[in-house]
């Protein structure tokens, strides 16, 4: 009789080396199959905190990625999205025939197995993700949770949960969310992001639309019915609608400021709602809530005074939100916003929306663009957004390096000043830097 080859999957995988495992999604998986047993091994370009946490679960791993550290007997690889097919680690692996999956296709063994809650959106979804974790965690049950950035309350962008309930950030980029299968399906908002892959506003409602049509009959879509961008989504669905405006906070407590952390609020009490958690339980679990790491995150005071703040917003309407929460919090303090634009592509695509993003901030100081996945474009710089943001009234000026930004801001700087750094990209190493 012919013997028939098991397929690999992340549950019977006993050797699993993630490339790219220090990129906050992916890293959290493989947090994920270590406690489960499995040898776990990674490798990526840079040192960083994700992969120093890493390194202490007993994770090997290897910085650099110059060539192939697929450890032997391997026998299943994940890499993040943002690899290049020519990565080392993906030739490798086809020519040693080991099984590859993306990380969005790790998450579809997941999260078909379990009861999966997706947090979506094109601002707000780690946050609501992290309301939303703190409040089951609260209410006793015992979830198990995926975040893009870090639980304050477990130092950890994972918690492994008992229970049949799966929390998970859902990434539009490259529809990577359509390997989820949920049962509750939030939409925070929608709006054009990501435009190095998407096309236009409607590729990016098609996008969603798919993913809502995979919430089954008895499943819930969280989301504002009224919100223009989200109409062509909610056409021809089996499952419930719930307005998530509806709620109420005239008299909650929240720490964090600002109106988009309020909408956040408001998606998570109805996710909870759906699910049993009583109003009072909500309630104390949100006003508790403290952020996560580089979401308005308080960074320190400096030996003078100054306050510094890091948020990791990147597209016009989060810079926007970001800096609005900020004055929200110091109405009467000078507010200095460190902006490091992120892709060419965006910066370009959205560079008169950009000019008008930073009415909150009493100065702009740019830092060069952060290219990540992208090639260099001289088509646009950060010195012609610091422009067209002095153009449209504002004070701005560019600065071709971290270090010129850190001398210039503790010359310039008082007592009682406020210092944000905002982006995707390393900008908050500026904050870093100041407070030493």
């Amino acid at each position: 009789m012919k013997k028939i080859k098991a397929v690999i999957t992340p549950q019977n995988a006993r050797k699993i080396h993630f490339a790219g495992i220090g990129g906050i999604g992916i890293s959290a998986v493989a947090r994920m199959m270590k406690g489960e047993g499995k040898m776990v091994s990674g490798s990526d370009r840079d040192r960083s905190k994700v992969t120093d946490e890493l390194k202490k679960l007993g994770i090997k791993i290897s910085i650099g990625q110059k060539k192939s550290s697929i450890p032997k007997g391997c026998d299943l690889l994940v890499y993040t999205n943002a690899l290049p097919k020519n990565h080392p680690e993906l030739v490798d692996a086809k020519k040693r025939k080991i099984k590859v999956l993306s990380y969005p296709q790790t998450l579809h063994f997941i999260s078909k197995e379990k009861y999966t809650i997706a947090i979506s959106g094109t601002h707000g979804k780690t946050t609501t993700t992290a309301m939303v974790a703190k409040i089951l965690m609260d209410a006793h049950l015992d979830p198990t949770v995926i975040v893009g950035s870090i639980l304050k309350s477990t130092n950890s962008n994972f918690v492994s949960g008992k229970s049949v309930f799966f929390l998970v950030e859902a990434d539009e980029y490259k529809r990577a969310f359509l390997n989820l299968e949920p049962k509750i399906l939030a939409i925070n908002n929608l709006d054009l992001d990501h435009t190095d892959y998407y096309k236009n506003l409607a590729d990016i409602q098609k996008a969603f639309h798919t993913l809502a049509k995979k919430i089954p009959e008895g499943g819930f879509l969280i989301c504002d019915k009224e919100n223009a961008h989200l109409k062509p989504v909610l056409k021809s669905l089996k499952c419930t609608v719930i307005h998530y405006p509806d709620v109420s906070l005239s008299d909650w407590k929240l720490k964090l400021p600002g109106e988009h952390n309020r909408q956040n609020a408001k998606v998570a009490a109805t996710v909870a709602g759906v699910l049993g958690v009583p109003e009072e339980n909500i309630r104390k679990s949100l006003e508790e809530f403290e952020g996560t790491w580089r979401r308005f995150e308080f960074k320190g005071e400096t030996k003078s005074g100054v306050l510094v703040y890091d948020d990791y917003a990147h597209n016009p309407e989060k810079v926007r939100a970001a800096l609005a929460g900020a004055r929200e919090a110091f109405p009467n303090k000078k507010i200095w916003a460190v902006f490091q634009p992120h892709l060419y592509s965006r910066t370009k695509k959205f560079l008169k929306e950009f000019s008008v993003s930073f009415g909150n901030a009493d100065e702009v100081i740019f830092a060069p663009i952060f290219a990540a996945r992208e090639k260099f474009d001289k088509s646009i710089t950060s010195e012609m957004l610091a422009k067209a943001v002095v153009k449209k009234g504002g004070k701005a000026h560019y600065a071709e390096a971290f270090e010129n930004i850190v001398k210039y801001l503790k010359k310039q700087t008082k007592k009682g000043d406020v210092v944000m750094t905002v982006g995707a990209g390393d900008i908050y190493k500026v904050g870093e830097e100041l407070l030493k």
